[in-house]
């Protein structure tokens, strides 16, 4: 009878411990994933729902991706397949607001044997109730577009930042040097809730000069010029030009000015020459000199107070970064420096999900500009073009016929750049031609009863 009453309690005792064991956790929602591919992060928002051991939900950053999979206990379980064959397996396990586990990918030559780590983590959920202004005094500059760089500051969409920015040279707004030259950079900014896959807008609201000289050079870039210009003219030696400005005035005159030149001022009208975002998954820090889908070293004169520029984000948190002011620069900056000096700046940020663009785009209050960045003309040409008019497609809502009867009557270009590895050509279309579809408030038509 003893034996029995035992086995009896152990029987009860196991029923009310498999009563109260805890629930499988609950998956449902949003996460950023991250892989480790040959010791290189691969980021990309996950969105899972559960349903009684039942996972489906979507992998954004890699185009998107349909993912199925299961939950038992706290084990997860699931994958993504491509019509193609590529396909990744996930298996992993959860705790608290983690997952973390290997994933196997197939039907890709680059696969990595053997599998490769990954983890997710819940966005975070500390968003101010509004939207903050956050005063950044920076303590280095950085020379590359990395995302490797440990960010400087971690802001949330809509908060305005005050920041300042070195010279090309890395002189800051006391005249003293603090970097090596080659547009050093101020951040990068890690933005909470972007990922991969997502578009970042960047306002902005305010540029102000800091200091009362700018630096110019006295030569044109080989570009500009023909073989028997350039050969012609040998005293072109790009000596280092220095520029007063008159603040309060806000008109610049040459500290030094030749014969022809002693009655020049011109207005100044500041820019950012670099806004850009860390390059995407596998790529090596990019040189602040350099431009391309991230942005970077654009000399666009546009990109200027009022202006919004898109960029597409490779990289968890978009990792920003803005530099390389200009007290004033003319198309193309012809010279290689166009009155370079360190700026006040203030700028927000807004993040577009799930959006596809091809280069950086910019607006303001007048137009939509697209930039093409290549290595010729002809290319960056078309690659304006051709992003121009899948913005009046994608957000306007025009057929392809339409923009470009649209484009062939209105558009204008720009050459933003031509001074470095890429030249820059911008395509624009005034806003005033362009109406974008009123969004459909309509409430839905009941249903006839039955």
């Amino acid at each position: 009878m003893k034996t029995a009453a035992v086995l009896c309690m152990v029987v009860l005792l196991g029923a009310s411990r498999a009563a109260t064991a805890a629930p499988a956790p609950d998956v449902s929602g949003e996460w950023e994933l991250t892989e480790q591919i040959f010791g290189n992060s691969l980021g990309a928002r996950l969105l899972l729902k559960s349903e009684n051991g039942s996972l489906s939900g979507t992998l954004f950053g890699r185009g998107k991706k349909t993912v199925t999979g299961t939950t038992t206990g706290d084990r997860v379980q699931f994958e993504w397949k491509d019509e193609d064959g590529a396909a990744a397996a996930y298996d992993g396990r959860v705790s608290g607001a983690t997952m973390s586990g290997t994933v196997t990918y197939t039907g890709e030559k680059w696969a990595p044997t053997p599998p490769s780590p990954w983890t997710a983590r819940r966005p975070a959920m500390d968003r101010p109730a509004a939207p903050r202004t956050l005063d950044d005094e920076p303590k280095e500059f950085h020379r590359t577009f990395s995302a490797m760089t440990p960010p400087a500051l971690r802001i949330w969409p809509g908060d305005v930042v005050r920041t300042k920015t070195v010279d090309a040279a890395g002189v800051d707004w006391n005249g003293k040097t603090r970097v090596l030259g080659g547009n050093p950079q101020t951040g990068p900014f890690y933005v909470e809730g972007a990922m991969p896959g997502d578009v970042l807008a960047v306002h902005i609201r305010k540029l102000r000069l800091n200091r009362a000289t700018a630096i110019g050079d006295d030569g044109l870039v080989d570009r500009a010029g023909t073989n028997d210009y350039s050969a012609e003219h040998h005293d072109d030696k790009f000596q280092d030009v220095v520029w007063e400005i008159d603040l309060a005035s806000g008109m610049a005159r040459l500290a030094k000015p030749t014969e022809h030149l002693k009655g020049l001022a011109v207005p100044v009208r500041p820019m950012l020459g670099c806004v850009g975002v860390a390059p995407g998954f596998g790529a090596a820090p990019i040189r602040t000199g350099d431009s391309g889908g991230f942005g970077g070293n654009m000399d666009f004169n546009e990109i200027r107070e009022g202006a919004t520029v898109y960029l597409r984000v490779s990289q968890p948190g978009a990792l920003l970064y803005v530099g390389d002011g200009h007290a004033l620069q003319g198309d193309g900056e012809l010279n290689g420096n166009a009155l370079e000096t360190s700026m006040d700046v203030e700028f927000s940020v807004d993040v577009i999900r799930d959006k596809r663009i091809g280069g950086p785009r910019v607006e303001n209050e007048e137009y939509l500009m697209a930039m093409g960045l290549s290595g010729s003309i002809d290319d960056a040409f078309k690659e304006a073009t051709s992003d121009l008019a899948s913005w009046l497609e994608s957000d306007y809502g025009l057929t392809g016929p339409e923009a470009a009867i649209l484009l062939g009557a209105t558009v204008e270009y720009r050459i933003s750049e031509v001074a470095d590895r890429n030249v820059g050509v911008v395509a624009k279309v005034a806003k005033r031609y362009v109406v974008r579809p009123a969004p459909d408030l309509a409430p839905a038509a009941p249903k006839p009863k039955p």
